[in-house]
């Protein structure tokens, strides 16, 4: 162990750690559970301490040595080259102050190191002072939030969606001429066909992806230069801007300072808004998996319209037994990301004049769920979504056996009459053309033109 010091005074920190005192603290105040502070925030974080001892240099608050010492060690950071040195949890201040210090203590000590200086001396580099410098906690963090999430979100989810969009898309193109039975209220409906049916599933994850694109817009201003509460004490003239371009300039992302720094550190409504977007791309895939599973159910003794790949043994008692597994991990994923939802929430509307004091919760959930929907996403289109295939004897059946084909009658003899058809066919367990014939209401000739599937799943073309 080695002795450090800060405000409090001395605490003993493991030799090999490059953290130092207010880390050490954090270790041993705040033991709650194994929830690490996400390292895609560790990151964001590590780039924002480049940026800053960039402009710092450039605006001649530090010295050209320290701002190299500095960058260096922030871009091996940023670079996941010391992620075993960012061992705060979660569970911590609701600034996160300390995870704030734990960068700046391990850039401190690698800078340190890099200057044949001992750990914990806070030569030539001091953690506060210079990796600091112009910052504060209240707005690096939710800058770093804004960051990581907009990276996530653009270089992950977003291009995953993508690529599970254009399968259901791929399918329905396939499929567009199999005609089959709809359901309403889990009940026969009027035919559609299969590529229509799966049309509105990349529909629906087609308008999940704009929405989630659009709220990135809220995303992008970010505090940085706000310091404390908003009013930039401490920062110098002109340090909100360029701090805000090079992290763009680093990111390849359209960043810029946000004009009204007071409301962005006081509130995260749009950290809360890109959550809600993410719960409802869950609302999306749920149902879709929940469809998915319906019409896969059997095989013998359910619908059985569709043939899901089958990727392993589902029971330890019932031999050849396949579940629709992908469908299930899904499902949890997506009530799992509906619960974080409901965390962030309740966190961004709990802050309290100028802080909001919920924001490691904010982080960890907004990130978690977009990396459980990326995986997710991925996991059910290889290995599920690009394997299904249609069971065209099964759906051929049910949808000649369909009564509700007697729907297209109604026009040419009344609601009543084709009424009076199906009910007919289903006691006597006839055909619909047999009922109808049998009471006189339509010739064979008409019945056959009218009753036609094909062309009641686009009557107006």
């Amino acid at each position: 162990m080695r002795t450090e010091h800060d405000s409090i005074g001395p605490i003993e920190v493991p030799t090999a750690a490059l953290w130092g005192a207010q880390t050490q603290r954090s270790l041993l105040n705040f033991s709650i559970t194994e929830d690490c502070m996400p390292i895609e925030l560790i990151h964001a974080l590590a780039k924002i301490k480049k940026a800053a001892a960039t402009v710092n240099a450039h605006l001649k608050v530090i010295d050209k040595k320290k701002r190299d010492l500095i960058v260096n060690a922030a871009s091996e950071i940023a670079n996941g080259l010391h992620d075993e040195q960012f061992p705060l949890k979660v569970w911590q201040t609701g600034s996160g102050t300390q995870t704030n210090m734990n960068i700046n203590e391990v850039i401190s000590n690698l800078a340190s190191k890099a200057s044949g200086e001992p750990l914990g001396s806070h030569r030539p580099v001091h953690p506060n002072d210079h990796v600091n410098r112009s910052q504060s906690t209240n707005d690096t963090f939710p800058a770093a939030i804004h960051i990581a999430a907009v990276e996530g979100i653009t270089t992950k989810l977003l291009p995953e969606l993508e690529c599970l969009i254009e399968a259901f898309n791929q399918k329905s193109n396939e499929w567009e001429a199999i005609v089959k039975i709809g359901r309403t209220h889990l009940q026969d409906a009027v035919p559609i066909t299969l590529g229509q049916e799966t049309s509105a599933w990349k529909e629906q994850l087609s308008t999940a992806y704009l929405r989630i694109e659009a709220a990135l817009t809220e995303l992008y201003p970010l505090p940085l230069g706000g310091t404390a509460i908003g009013t930039g004490l401490n920062a110098p003239h002109q340090f909100d801007l360029e701090i805000t371009a090079e992290i763009s300039r680093l990111t390849n992302l359209p960043f810029k300072s946000a004009q009204n720094k007071f409301a962005i550190m006081a509130s995260h409504d749009g950290l809360v808004n890109a959550m809600s977007q993410l719960r409802l791309l869950a609302i999306a895939l749920l149902k879709i998996v929940n469809d998915l599973r319906l019409l896969s159910c059997g095989p013998r003794a359910g619908l059985a319209e569709l043939e899901l790949p089958e990727n392993e043994p589902g029971s330890s008692i019932m031999p050849g037994k396949i579940n629709p597994t992908q469908c299930e991990a899904m499902a949890m994923v997506c009530t799992q990301v509906m619960g974080l939802d409901a965390a962030v929430a309740m966190g961004g509307s709990g802050g309290h004049l100028q802080m909001n004091a919920y924001k490691p919760l904010i982080a960890f959930n907004l990130l978690h769920s977009i990396e459980l929907l990326h995986d997710a996403s991925r996991s059910c289109r290889t290995s599920m979504v690009e394997g299904i295939k249609p069971n065209r004897s099964k759906i051929q059946k049910d949808l000649d056996e369909s009564l509700m084909l007697v729907t297209a009658l109604t026009p040419t003899i009344g609601y009543e009459k084709a009424s009076e058809i199906a009910q007919l066919a289903h006691k006597q367990k006839v055909s619909l053309r047999e009922a109808a014939l049998s009471l006189g209401y339509v010739s064979k000739v008409d019945f056959d033109r009218i009753v036609d599937p094909s062309s009641m799943t686009s009557p107006t073309r």
